[in-house]
């Protein structure tokens, strides 16, 4: 039975005694892996020398395109539509004085007849009661010379003679204007808005036939944040150039305006103030530019509104701007971050002063968490690789 034992448990013992064994010697005999200095690519980078400015801020705003002066027409007869121009339709051009419709004249004409008539019988009278007053006045005379009184020379029977003439007069005018209105014409220059009337449609006084934008000036009202309104040489006479830009028929078109006043007031739902850009003969009906787009009413366009001129201006592209915060690489290539005061920006360039000096180097290339006194390399320059020693040797310093 010991026997039967025995030989049961010595081997397994007899295994875990020399795999301990064999641990002990391979711990001992184990060679030490080999040291060496932990090395860390510099990155490369490339560089910007900046350059102080002096130059105009521009101002970027919207707004749409307006006319100037528009107006309802309106009829000031009545009357039966008897012709309508062909002019006379939405989108139609005309002029100052072109024939847009006509309301039938023959009730006018007839007016006019009798206004005509009327003065006529008027004028006669008249003159008849200048002949009597002649005799009465040769009559009076002949009995004792002395002073006539009016009645006895007629003098009021002529002033009312001589008011009437006056009556009918002014009543031929008015049957004149009655009849000239019923031709109705284009005050300015335009083009139709709309058309409200048809041919044989009776219209009454103040009937609205359709609408006329007038196309000699064209408005755009452009919104400003207060702090935008410290760029401009004035706020009160704000005389200034402005740029529009639009996107037509898939490519950029521009418009120089001018800045013609400020409305003066901020609006209660943006806090925004609002200047007003007028361009001049948009539609291009006296200048014919060529390769120039009109300026169509209703365009959605974008403004550069040309600011006073500021000294030590930096320009920067936004994208080098992160936070308040440029990346500069020093004469010894090492990184500063700087924060940097922004006067202005736009879509493109971010306006910096008193806070980078010509000659500043400014990082261009994008790294992941810079930190100062980190070492880079300058693209073009030779290029180096430094232990984590000489790194921290070159922060302290």
């Amino acid at each position: 039975m010991l026997t039967i034992i025995i030989r049961r448990v010595c081997p397994p013992i007899f295994i875990i005694v020399a795999c301990v064994i064999a641990a002990k010697i391979l711990i001992n005999t184990k060679e030490a892996p080999e040291q060496k200095d932990d090395k860390t690519p510099v990155p490369i980078v490339e560089v910007m020398e900046v350059e102080q400015q002096t130059r105009s801020i521009n101002l970027s705003s919207y707004g749409v395109v307006s006319p100037k002066y528009k107006t309802q027409l309106v009829t000031e007869v009545q009357g039966r539509m008897l012709k309508i121009s062909n002019k006379f339709v939405a989108g139609g051009v005309v002029k100052k004085g072109d024939e847009l419709a006509v309301i039938e004249p023959s009730d006018y004409e007839a007016d006019l007849m009798q206004a005509q008539a009327a003065l006529a019988k008027a004028q006669a009278s008249l003159e008849e009661e200048q002949a009597k007053g002649e005799v009465a006045k040769n009559d009076w005379q002949g009995y004792d010379g002395g002073i006539a009184p009016e009645l006895g020379l007629r003098l009021p029977q002529l002033k009312q003679e001589q008011a009437n003439v006056k009556f009918q007069q002014a009543a031929l005018a008015r049957a004149e204007r009655n009849l000239e209105r019923t031709i109705i014409r284009a005050p300015f220059d335009g083009i139709i808005k709309a058309r409200n009337i048809d041919l044989g449609q009776y219209v009454t006084l103040g009937t609205n036939l359709g609408e006329l934008y007038d196309t000699r000036v064209a408005e755009i009202r452009l919104p400003l944040s207060n702090s935008d309104l410290a760029y401009l040489g004035s706020i009160d006479n704000p005389d200034t150039e402005v740029i529009l830009s639009a996107e037509l028929a898939g490519r950029a078109v521009t418009w120089a305006g001018k800045i013609i006043r400020s409305e003066g007031v901020i609006d209660t739902n943006n806090r925004m103030v609002y200047l007003v850009a007028e361009v001049k003969d948009p539609y291009l009906r006296r200048n014919k530019i060529a390769g120039q787009w009109p300026l169509k009413y209703g365009s959605f366009v974008t403004a550069s509104i040309k600011g006073r001129t500021v000294d030590g201006i930096v320009t920067l592209p936004r994208h080098l701007v992160r936070h308040g915060k440029v990346t500069l690489i020093t004469d010894q290539n090492s990184v500063e971050v700087r924060e940097v005061n922004i006067v202005r920006t736009d879509v493109d360039n971010v306006y910096i002063q008193g806070s980078l000096a010509s000659g500043d180097r400014i990082c261009m290339t994008n790294l992941n968490h810079p930190e100062n006194g980190q070492l880079v390399n300058i693209l073009g320059e030779g290029s180096r690789i430094i232990n984590q020693e000489q790194l921290a040797d070159e922060g302290e310093r």
